[in-house]
């Protein structure tokens, strides 16, 4: 059949195959930066040019804004509208095949839906209607709850095995965060309304119980397409495979080599092992790579090649070669964060927007040190989906006892701090702060044993416990030492108050130690929160060219990385205990999951990639520690990297390869 589009002229060999030959369940494996997106919209567009009806196509993706895309892209290939055609999220496809068959889910055509923010506090409301059968037990929030209840409908498990592996602090608690999410059932149901995780569970179940529906669905959608297969957990998978169980065709593409959201229940099981679920599959890989230099992508290969469990394949490059990537040697994080800076200063004046530049990290903790760096350089950044470090609010929460101490009057810090406790709301925060001036504002006030009975009983019982850890921290030896203070505030109670308030509490009190780390650097307290306003009050003004106002530096956690692409990469904190994880020591599958965040790091690069490894570190529990190179780094052939090493100069640094010559200021030209 003659087409409008040339396909042969449009696509490179590997993905024309895919968009002319993919009949039957099809697993395409696509490489980072290889063009799966422009491979599926081109299948989709060859499909309808074939004479297939919108309406049994299928394209399911994981983000409105990909969906849409996707459905932009695919309007203005075939220059007109292919109306019927099914594209959307999984949630959204979830929705209208719901929707249709209400009745026979138990609702009616016009159920609601909770947002995730309705979904907390229909929670709250169940927690505190079964408050009086808890009794006194600490009681994890909402969101904590409203996060068990969705990690184990996602990955189809039973709530018991998700606290015990995922928060075991809670395990005594089981029973009754069972009874709330049982609760939290009969209280959607008796309200004609679904969360968002009842569109994937109630569809899947649709699909496998009611035949009707199942027909229709899997007679009707004659070609199922799956975008960011290894992203997909056991219900996504389910509710695909019930579909294609009619025509089998089913084409899913992926890259194994980038599942890295099993914290999100995302399952890699299900591109593994797809083949063995479809006997005929044809597999086919996307290995041109159209994003980086071979020597990035030699360097990105040989990293997954030590992963095990995965389809190997081989990324090419269709770039110029150009140099190695670099492998930074420092003395310690400050040295980290100045040699950042300096390149980055060094990167501009070669005409290097800040916007085609990122610094990538494990965990958010690791950016503490840079950070301030930057704000001292005035060079404006950005963090990639989240806060800046400094004003996170745990970390804004323990600093409030901090000022407490160093300005008494500080009504801000004050309420921060004392509304932290049970009982005690902003108004009554207030009340106390203003007893507080009344009495001279000092902190010997609020510990007068009488000090706070205008308070009713429960308020009272909280603002106990505040005095108690203000006695603790208002010490003479505490007072001048950040860090010592920092880590009492910590042990004093708010660890706990961290796991009963905090989805990643785990995160965060690894941010708590690196601000306690950080502290350590000070030599009194005035210092210390000097440095920390300065921060507060940098708002990223324009620096070195006015045109450059509006551009920031972005600095990211790899997962918040995924998917994006910068001509120039730093990745830091590549040593041993700090990447990988600890805990991925322990288990191998973990391990690998660590290794593909690797993977996605260097890959996001398109001509500079910097590996940055500290070679000592403080420790609040061991003092100045010697950091081993990252596992991962020890797996490398080193012919694939260029070393360098940063010796501390004066204000700036210097950087040296390993043959002792000194590297001058460049970028890549």
């Amino acid at each position: 059949m003659a087409t409008s589009i040339d396909y042969q002229k449009d696509l490179n060999p590997e993905q024309f195959e895919v968009v002319t030959k993919s009949e039957g369940p099809c697993l395409v494996l696509a490489g980072a930066g290889s063009g799966k997106t422009r491979t599926l919209i081109y299948r989709v567009a060859y499909l309808l040019e074939q004479g297939v009806s919108p309406n049994s196509i299928l394209l399911v993706t994981f983000t409105n804004k990909a969906a849409r895309e996707m459905k932009d892209r695919i309007e203005m290939l075939l220059k007109n509208k292919p109306k019927g055609l099914w594209c959307g999220t999984f949630h959204h496809v979830g929705n209208r095949s719901i929707r249709m068959y209400a009745r026979q889910c138990g609702l009616t055509d016009d159920f609601g839906i909770l947002d995730a923010e309705d979904s907390r506090n229909l929670i709250k409301v169940c927690i505190k209607a079964l408050k009086s059968n808890i009794g006194d037990a600490r009681f994890p929030k909402a969101s904590i709850v409203q996060s068990i209840i969705s990690y184990a409908r996602n990955a189809t498990r039973p709530i018991e095995d998700v606290i015990d592996e995922k928060y075991p602090y809670f395990l005594h608690l089981t029973k009754w965060i069972k009874n709330v999410a049982a609760l939290y059932e009969r209280r959607k149901v008796s309200s004609n309304i679904l969360d968002y995780d009842d569109l994937l569970s109630r569809w899947a179940w649709l699909l496998e119980n009611v035949p009707e529906a199942q027909r229709r669905f899997s007679d009707q959608f004659k070609y199922i397409l799956v975008d960011e297969y290894q992203d997909t957990n056991r219900l996504q998978h389910k509710a695909i495979n019930l579909l294609a169980a009619k025509h089998g065709n089913v084409l899913v593409v992926g890259d194994d080599a980038q599942s890295i959201y099993s914290f999100r229940a995302a399952e890699i099981r299900n591109i593994l092992e797809f083949p063995n679920l479809y006997p005929k599959t044809k597999i086919y890989r996307l290995e041109t790579n159209y994003r980086s230099t071979p020597q990035i992508l030699q360097l990105a290969n040989n990293i997954i090649e030590h992963n095990m469990d995965q389809f190997p394949k081989k990324l090419r490059s269709m770039r110029e070669d150009f140099q190695k990537p670099c492998l930074i040697q420092v003395k310690d994080m400050y040295s980290q964060a100045a040699f950042i800076a300096q390149r980055v200063l060094e990167l501009q004046e070669e005409d290097v927007s800040l916007d085609d530049m990122a610094v990538l990290f494990r965990a958010h903790y690791q950016s503490a040190e840079l950070e301030m760096e930057l704000t001292k350089r005035n060079i404006p950044y950005v963090v990639r989906g989240g806060v800046r470090f400094f004003e996170q609010a745990h970390i804004k929460d323990v600093l409030s006892y901090v000022k407490i101490l160093h300005n008494t009057s500080d009504e801000i810090s004050w309420i921060r701090a004392l509304s932290l406790y049970r009982g005690i709301g902003p108004g009554y925060a207030d009340k106390i702060f203003q007893k507080v001036v009344a009495g001279g504002s000092k902190t010997s006030v609020v510990l007068k044993s009488k000090f706070g009975d205008f308070l009713p009983n429960r308020a009272q019982a909280g603002f106990g416990k505040f005095k108690a850890v203000l006695k603790k921290i208002d010490t003479k030896e505490l007072r001048e030492h950040p860090d010592a203070l920092i880590e009492t505030i910590l042990k004093s109670g708010y660890e706990d108050h961290c796991l009963l308030n905090f989805e990643n509490a785990q995160d965060r009190m690894l941010d708590l130690k690196e601000l306690a780390n950080f502290a350590h650097h000070y030599s009194n307290t005035k210092d210390f929160l000097q440095d920390i306003t300065l921060r507060e009050s940098f708002k990223g003004e324009t620096i070195i060219e006015p045109g450059s106002k509006d551009e920031s530096l972005v600095l990211s956690t790899i997962h918040q990385a995924k998917g994006l692409e910068w001509d120039v990469v730093m990745f830091i904190g590549l040593t041993d205990g700090q990447f990988p994880h600890p805990k991925s020591l322990e288990n191998s599958t973990q391990l690998e999951e660590e290794r593909r965040l690797f993977y996605v790091a260097t890959t996001r690069a398109k001509r500079g990639l910097y590996l940055i490894r500290p070679t000592t570190r403080y420790d609040i529990n061991f003092g100045t520690v010697i950091c081993r190179p990252s596992l991962f780094l020890q797996e490398l052939p080193q012919d694939l990297l260029e070393s360098w090493s940063v010796e501390e100069s004066g204000p700036e640094e210097e950087v040296w390869d390993m043959d002792g010559d000194r590297i001058p200021p460049r970028y890549l030209d």
